[in-house]
Formats: structure tokens, C-alpha cells, sequence
């Protein structure tokens, strides 16, 4: 088998003019991809280094916030708002796996995403389209981040028109899947100050999990920790290039697909350098779909010799399951092939 690489994909020629032959290539491309890894590096996006620029100078706003002062934002765990503290998550839970230590993934958050007010006319409603809370100690924290969300929206637009012409699919597909997509933007900040924790096994970043919704565009700065799971079970150091966006698919894509398209196991190691935790920072837009739309194979995933491997599911049901698992430590039984995947690969 060969050695694991995420390939890098430009897609410029459907953000912007392009010929039909530029852009079936990119549609092959990216079909590869996800048949093969499930994670690309996307350039070409079209996201300008100013608004990224400013994003990170807004992270580091928040989070250099005393933890008292952040801990006043934290917002119940099925809203999906607001600050998550360090250690008060286990995404392992999420695929019904236990972790190595409960609720050890030592990473702090914060989450802002699509209300119901920005949905007029649809079935959205505040119980899954919760309003933001907005830190009021901050000054450039909320502008950069909501213009660096309406970017990342714009990219994973882009995309499902691109994944739309890679599944054979007609052009206004994902308009009945998206419509009303439950978007978040989780930002994440993997940093300890020194001496206040022992260095050892039970010090997850982030643990083993898929992403729960259709796509993630995600911004990292190349600072390591990121692993992906290949194919052969290894785990794989991955860093963006500069300039890219690492994108990868999540499980409404797998079951859209009947898991030709892969929604593949990732997860966060603690950046250690020289025995000392480095500052490593995050944003990942995730674009799940509606709370309401139905997933099942497509029919022209399933025959008798492949036949469907999940029954239908709102992104509700399969959302609430998975964030009942990362935050409520409730084992997602409902989650048997990733976990599958995660004891055969071991935690190694």
C-alpha cells in the first residue's frame, strides 16, 4: 500500500470562472479523494490572508482570557454554543468508545453557528439553531470571527456543489439537504500553562472521532498534533500547507454514499515539544446539514452486493447522539462501524 498523503486540491476554478474541463478535474480529484482518504487540502479557496490574519488575532483575545472569566460562557452542552472548558469532553464517546481517562480531551472551545432568526420561512427552530452568546470582554473576537464564518460558509457552498457533480447527483441536490444546515464554527485552543498538569498517557488533545455532519473546512496553524487514520489502520501525521484549508467528510457524507465516501477517524495528540505543551489553535466550520433531512444511502450506492449499511436518520437524531456521547459522556451506541474502526486500529 502506498504512503499515506493528503492530497492538495485547488478548486479556484469553481470559486471563480473556470472551464468545464478545470472543473471536472477537480470534481475527479476530489471524488478521489474522498473514495481514498476522506481528507484533502484545499487551496485555491479563495479566503483572503487578511480575514484569517484577524481570526487568529481574535482567538488569541478570548482565549488569553482568565478560565473564571471564559467558564461564565459556557452554554448547555446540546445548544452547541459558547465555551467548553478543558477536560469537560471525551469525543471518543461519541462513537461509543471509552476513552482512556472520562472526559480527558484537554482542549478548550468555543462555539458559534447558524440561528433559526437567519432561516425565515423554514422548519429551523431555536432548539437546534440556538442564538450565540458573544464574549463581552472581547473587542476584535466577535467581527473576525463572523467574517471569517461567512467565508468558510461560502467555501463549504462551494463544495457541495462540487460534491453534488462527483455523485451524480443533480445540480441543486444539496439545496434539500442544506438548505437550513445546522453550520458551526468550533474554535479550539490546545495550550497549557506550564506546570499545571503532569505530562503522561492520560493526556488526550482531542480524542478518536469522525465529524458528525456532512463537511468540514477547517483552518489549523502548523503547529503538530493532527493525526488521520489510514486505510491499513495507522495513524498519520497531518499538517496544512500553508495557505490551505484541510478539508475532510463527515458522517452524513458516509451514509449519503453507503461509505464509498469516507468519514474518516481523526484526532488531536498534544502538541509536546521538548517536554512542554506548544500553543496549537483551530477553527472548524462544520456544515452538517439540516436538523430535519432525512440521510439514507442514495440509491445508486445500493445493490445486492452492496447493500445498505445505515437506516435512515434525521441529522437531528444523529447529532443529538453524537454530542450526548462527546459531552454527556453517554456511550453513542448507535455509532458500532466507527467504533469498530477505532478498536482495530488500537490507540497506538
Amino acid at each position: 500500500m502506498p504512503a499515506f498523503a493528503v492530497p492538495t486540491i485547488d478548486i479556484s476554478a469553481w470559486v471563480g470562472p473556470g472551464s468545464s474541463d478545470a472543473r471536472a478535474a477537480v470534481v475527479a480529484a476530489v471524488d478521489h479523494a474522498c473514495r481514498t482518504v476522506g481528507f484533502m487540502q484545499v487551496v485555491g479557496h479563495g479566503i483572503p490572508d487578511a480575514v484569517i490574519a484577524e481570526l487568529t488575532e481574535g482567538l488569541d483575545e478570548f482565549f488569553a482570557l482568565p478560565l473564571e472569566v471564559k467558564k461564565a460562557y459556557v452554554r448547555p452542552a446540546a445548544e452547541n454554543r459558547g465555551y467548553s472548558p478543558p477536560k469537560s469532553e471525551s469525543l471518543s464517546y461519541s462513537l461509543g468508545v471509552d476513552p482512556v481517562t472520562r472526559m480527558n480531551d484537554f482542549f478548550e472551545a468555543f462555539n458559534v453557528g447558524t440561528s433559526a432568526a437567519e432561516y425565515p420561512g423554514s422548519t429551523a427552530t431555536e432548539a437546534d439553531y440556538a442564538e450565540n452568546t458573544w464574549p463581552l470582554e472581547t473587542r476584535t473576537f466577535e467581527p473576525a470571527v463572523r467574517e471569517y464564518y461567512d467565508e468558510a460558509r461560502r467555501v463549504a457552498h462551494t463544495l457541495t456543489r462540487i460534491f453534488a457533480s462527483a455523485l451524480r447527483v443533480p445540480d441543486d441536490f444539496f439545496d434539500g439537504v442544506t438548505g437550513h444546515s445546522i453550520d458551526v464554527l468550533r474554535m479550539n485552543n490546545y495550550a497549557l500553562p506550564p506546570g499545571e498538569i503532569e505530562l503522561g498517557a492520560e493526556l488526550t488533545g482531542m480524542g478518536e472521532h469522525t465529524d458528525f455532519g456532512l463537511v468540514t473546512v477547517l483552518w489549523a496553524d502548523q503547529v503538530a498534533g493532527l493525526q488521520v487514520l489510514a486505510q491499513d489502520g495507522s495513524w498519520n501525521d497531518v499538517s496544512p500547507a500553508r495557505g490551505a484549508l484541510l478539508v475532510n467528510l463527515g458522517d452524513v457524507a458516509a451514509r449519503l454514499t453507503n461509505d464509498r465516501w469516507m468519514s474518516t477517524l481523526h484526532r488531536v495528540k498534544p502538541p509536546v515539544v521538548d517536554g512542554t505543551i506548544e500553543r496549537r489553535r483551530s477553527a472548524a466550520f462544520f456544515h452538517d446539514g439540516n436538523a430535519d433531512a432525512v440521510i439514507a444511502p442514495l440509491p445508486h450506492f445500493v445493490s445486492d452486493e452492496a447493500p445498505a449499511l445505515y437506516d435512515p436518520v434525521t441529522v437531528r437524531e444523529h447529532i443529538t447522539a453524537k454530542l450526548a456521547g462527546s459531552r454527556a459522556g453517554r456511550k453513542n451506541t448507535g455509532a458500532r462501524r466507527e467504533a469498530a474502526r477505532v478498536t482495530a486500529a488500537g490507540r497506538g
